[in-house]
């Protein structure tokens, strides 16, 4: 695990935090939605994941545009004939907004995942942080790059274009 370095703000000391970077217009769809529903929801809506809502309100997985492409347009079947719970990745790796920054990058280059579901104490998604949003973060502010392992960056920026 990085030693949260990376999200320091070298003027004050003071770590970044997920819920200071997150997006919080998270898109919702529920298991029982079908393929077709969800890629019609990406792009209406611009995004390229969107959380899985289980009855109770709380993150069940998450459902990608690479899901989509693996899962439906290779399969050669009818996006309209799958539904969400034959798709989705599972378990959804959760964290909260109080969360370091460069322990969800960490969290991501473990686990070769693009987006993390931002959820408060009860697992409702309040929002989403993605592999970019982290990067660019950290590019934008110049927040301690010298201190910000080399290979995580440079895995992070691989998971946002490759995968």
């Amino acid at each position: 695990m990085l030693q949260h370095m990376a999200s320091r703000y070298p003027e004050t000391g003071t770590i970044t935090k997920v819920g200071e970077i997150m997006t919080e217009r998270l898109e919702t769809i529920n298991f029982l939605n079908t393929a077709q529903e969800a890629a019609l929801k990406m792009a209406d809506k611009n995004v390229s994941s969107l959380a899985v809502i289980d009855d109770d309100g709380k993150a069940a997985g998450i459902v990608t545009e690479r899901d989509l492409v693996r899962r439906v347009c290779t399969k050669n079947t009818h996006s309209s004939m799958i539904t969400i719970q034959n798709i989705i990745s599972v378990p959804v790796k959760t964290v909260s907004p109080d969360t370091a920054i460069d322990e969800a990058a960490d969290i991501m280059v473990r686990n070769k995942l693009r987006h993390l579901i931002v959820a408060d104490e009860n697992n409702a998604p309040i929002g989403i942080v993605s592999a970019t949003d982290i990067v660019g973060f950290i590019r934008e502010n110049n927040v301690a790059k010298t201190q910000v392992s080399k290979e995580i960056l440079e895995a992070l920026e691989r998971e946002g274009r490759y995968y």
